[in-house]
């Protein structure tokens, strides 16, 4: 048995994310009571959690840990609720989008392998976009695998979650750096075009 997995941002959907994080991010503390320190922008920027090579560090960690380095800290889940309402975008579906889904579900199981170190983020952009969490067998975010793309235990996850070995896996994404990872585990890569172009599977 076969599956396919798909990639979200920049392949089925486009979303508004903010041009400046940090600055997002450092805005939406503010409103929260808490004392963002006058170099945010660099304390962001900064490394604070020594994840392994391929993990992902999921931002509200990261935005709490950077406050802490400056002697801050961020009461309750200020720092989660901070991050979520920084990263609340508009969405638009790509064309063709949902029909490529509907196609793939007709030969197997589908699945959707997100990288994205918000939580929720990837539920609201699929509750804002054409597509439904129905449209897929199984849906894996980075910050609840713990892995990124390109790192082949991504690609594993979402495998597993379909119940195939990952070499039967095809996997449809923009970013041949990112998306082709699925090569490390003898999958096969289908590139979607800047404009939407490659979301037939053929």
């Amino acid at each position: 048995m076969s599956a396919v997995s798909f990639a979200l941002f920049d392949t089925l959907v486009d979303a508004d994310l903010p041009d400046d994080p940090a600055g997002a991010v450092g805005d939406e503390l503010r409103d929260r009571g808490v004392d963002v320190p006058e170099d945010w922008t660099d304390a962001y920027r900064e490394t604070h959690v020594d994840a392994p090579a391929g993990a992902e560090v999921p931002l509200p960690a990261h935005v709490s840990r950077a406050l802490a380095s400056r002697g801050v800290d961020a009461p309750g889940n200020a720092a989660r609720r901070a991050v979520v309402a920084a990263f609340d975008p508009t969405v638009t579906t790509r064309s063709g989008a949902a029909d490529a889904v509907a196609r793939a579900r007709e030969d197997g199981p589908v699945g959707l392998l997100a990288n994205c170190a918000v939580p929720e983020l990837v539920g609201r952009v699929l509750v804002r976009s054409d597509l439904s969490r129905d449209d897929f067998d199984a849906i894996v975010s980075s910050v609840a695998c713990g892995w990124r793309k390109p790192d082949r235990r991504a690609f594993e996850r979402v495998a597993d979650a379909l119940g195939i070995d990952p070499e039967d896996l095809t996997h449809v994404g923009a970013d041949p750096s990112v998306d082709g990872g699925i090569a490390a585990v003898d999958g096969r890569f289908v590139r979607v075009g800047a404009d939407g172009s490659g979301l037939r599977i053929d």
